[in-house]
């Protein structure tokens, strides 16, 4: 198989579009959301946005990554229907689980408010609901409406939230502000993508099941893979909540948002290509090694001047653009940029372990991840000590894991 870069580029332009709609006006918005709430009002958003952001993973049960490869309208129907039923259970358990971690005095979990509590499992419902329908779109490369639809959630957030913090609603203004957005986003989506209908029962019917069987690499396999990934994400912030409280986890927060942005701006993008090009062509020729090489080295160089920016320049530009009160958020940003261009890179060609049916090797490695996140956050040591030591050691990993996911678009990577 030819790739054709053209069309490659092509794609790649439209989804990068939707991204800086979607990114760049809650970046734009951030400067004045941080001179209008506190570090530590965002310290405990962001740890609400965290457990958001792990428990939609397991409401999918991954399945939405399944949807892709399935292009007949009845199994996407199908997988409609196990991801709103997955979610609506997910929502229910994960409330309830937070409300009693809340009266049991768990760390970090106490820290949120109870709208905060309250509400965990509808912002899990929304998000798990709008990954599927990004994923649908993906499926029947519909960039240019997914693109839209991420626009005006993103736009509804900033806006939301900078008017509610404005009116003095005060902490709690950043949460209404996610969950209208969410629900305007997810609302959009479905009305510009018409995706199929899906209704839900007490239980997941004949057809669910069969799903989940056919498709059952997802949920045994990349379901905890993702889930640790995502986790290990989020769980520096809770560690430093733990360790250092609200005021540190909310300027790392700050910090894990700006470094973010060239991943879900560029890589994001370019994954939503690459699901497309690696498919195609290992189900052609049995290797997507050409997709993979060319995408890592677009990745390559689309990665490498933001992080040379703020490897050198991340204090005075975070004083500068989010005020002096930020400046160690800018700190920390210096000391995880050569982290963040790593995952630039690997996040994005990660898929070949689904495209390759190798989601347990995947696993084995986030596993390794899990275990050194930890190690290095439990560590004494002052804040920058633990961010310090958990680059290096992500880093490392990160080199293990690009080897392993060039072996495997080879076809060449051994199962573990």
């Amino acid at each position: 198989m030819k790739l054709h870069p053209p069309t490659f580029w092509k794609h790649v332009m439209t989804v990068l579009g939707g991204a800086l709609g979607a990114q760049a006006l809650p970046l734009l918005a951030a400067p004045l959301i941080t001179r209008l709430c506190t570090p530590a009002d965002m310290g405990a958003f962001s740890l609400w946005l965290a457990l958001v952001a792990v428990t939609a993973i397991g409401a999918t049960l991954r399945m939405e990554t399944a949807m892709i490869l399935d292009h007949e309208a009845e199994q996407q129907r199908t997988c409609f229907g196990v991801v709103l039923y997955s979610a609506t259970i997910t929502a229910v358990i994960v409330t309830a689980l937070t409300v009693g971690a809340h009266l049991v005095d768990v760390p970090t979990i106490h820290q949120l408010t109870w709208p905060a509590l309250l509400t965990v499992g509808i912002g899990t419902w929304l998000t798990a609901n709008m990954q599927t329908t990004l994923a649908y779109a993906t499926s029947h490369n519909a960039f240019g409406k997914a693109a839209r639809a991420k626009v005006w959630g993103a736009g509804t957030i900033a806006v939301s939230q900078l008017v509610l913090l404005f009116v003095g609603v005060g902490g709690v203004a950043l949460l209404a502000g996610q969950l209208i957005g969410l629900f305007t986003g997810l609302m959009m989506a479905r009305l510009f993508l018409k995706p199929p209908p899906a209704r839900i029962d007490w239980t997941l019917g004949p057809e669910g099941r069969a799903y989940l069987a056919r498709h059952r690499n997802f949920w045994r396999y990349a379901l905890p893979s993702n889930l640790l990934n995502n986790l290990v994400g989020q769980l520096p912030l809770f560690l430093i909540g733990m360790r250092h409280g609200a005021v540190a986890a909310g300027l790392y927060a700050l910090t894990q948002r700006v470094l973010a942005a060239p991943i879900s701006l560029l890589a994001a993008s370019v994954l939503e290509v690459f699901k497309r090009q690696s498919v195609h062509e290992f189900q052609t020729v049995g290797n997507c090694k050409q997709a993979y090489r060319y995408t890592f080295k677009v990745l390559l160089l689309l990665g490498l001047a933001p992080s040379l920016v703020l490897l050198l320049f991340s204090p005075h530009l975070f004083a500068w653009v989010f005020g002096p009160a930020w400046r160690e958020a800018g700190e920390l940003a210096q000391i995880l940029a050569p982290l963040y261009f790593l995952n630039f890179i690997a996040s994005p060609l990660s898929y070949v372990f689904f495209v390759t049916g190798k989601q347990n090797v995947d696993l084995w490695w986030q596993l390794t991840l899990f275990v050194m996140t930890v190690s290095a956050f439990v560590i004494p040591g002052s804040l920058h000590d633990n961010v310090l030591w958990y680059a290096i050691g992500y880093s490392t990993l990160y080199f293990v894991y690009l080897h392993m996911s060039w072996q495997c678009s080879q076809n060449r990577l051994a199962t573990a």
